[in-house]
């Protein structure tokens, strides 16, 4: 309970501090940071041995040549291996027919020029898939920072103008919040999604593929605040 003598708090203002309450949002489109690929390399023998053999060489080659690219590459991980054994469909007991071998790895890269010859040539290497690109902003990018500020600059546009068409002028801001701060946080939204493409190849040329020309894909950034402003009391 409170007392007489407290102030009581009133969400819709009052006739000597008339509240304003206002959405600003930002919707800008920017150019890509990052892309990502995703490699998986591929082996298959009729005994373990050899499978994982030609596994290890091939994810050899594949890291190597990433490497190469230097500063270009900015992330180069490795997820799941592999080797499964392929069980024969006739014949009884447990007779196996081959084993399939196979490691996944991650690469993101800043430079897109690079990009194009580096997707080419992983592209070019024997039991090799390359699915993507996928592009990205980075968490920390300018980017969001211009969307934020953006969206608060519209919302105190748009108080401005409601006060003006009462012909009267903002006091003060009462409170500003990013819409749903207050709410439960949502699970985390998938990436922004790139031109998908899958390439898988034997090598059986000596001459190198021409670089794939990617294009980027421009990356959309949005932003938006509740606003709540008081004001001189309008002269209705």
């Amino acid at each position: 309970m409170t007392s007489p003598d407290e102030p009581t708090h009133v969400p819709y203002g009052t006739p000597d501090a008339p509240r304003i309450a206002v959405r600003g949002e930002a919707h800008l489109e920017v150019d890509p940071e990052i892309a990502r690929i995703s490699i998986t390399v591929a082996a298959r023998g009729r005994d373990r041995r050899t499978a994982l053999e030609d596994l290890t060489r091939r994810n050899t080659t594949v890291l190597d040549l990433v490497k190469t690219y230097g500063n270009a590459v900015e992330r180069l991980e490795t997820g799941a291996f592999s080797i499964t054994p392929e069980l024969a469909k006739r014949g009884r007991g447990e007779h196996i027919r081959t084993y399939h071998g196979s490691v996944h790895i991650t690469a993101e890269l800043t430079d897109f020029t690079a990009l194009g010859e580096l997707t080419t040539r992983l592209a070019d290497l024997e039991l090799t898939r390359v699915t993507g690109p996928w592009w990205h902003l980075r968490p920390d990018s300018p980017a969001h920072r211009k969307a934020r500020q953006q969206a608060v600059r519209e919302a105190v546009q748009r108080a401005r103008e409601y006060a003006e068409a009462l012909g009267t002028s903002l006091a003060a801001l009462v409170e500003l919040a990013d819409i749903g701060a207050e709410a439960p946080r949502p699970a985390y939204p998938a990436a922004p999604g790139g031109r998908m493409r899958s390439m898988s190849a034997a090598a059986t040329e000596d001459t190198p593929a021409a670089p794939l020309d990617l294009e980027p894909q421009r990356q959309r950034v949005q932003a938006a605040i509740n606003a709540r402003f008081t004001m001189t009391p309008p002269k209705l």
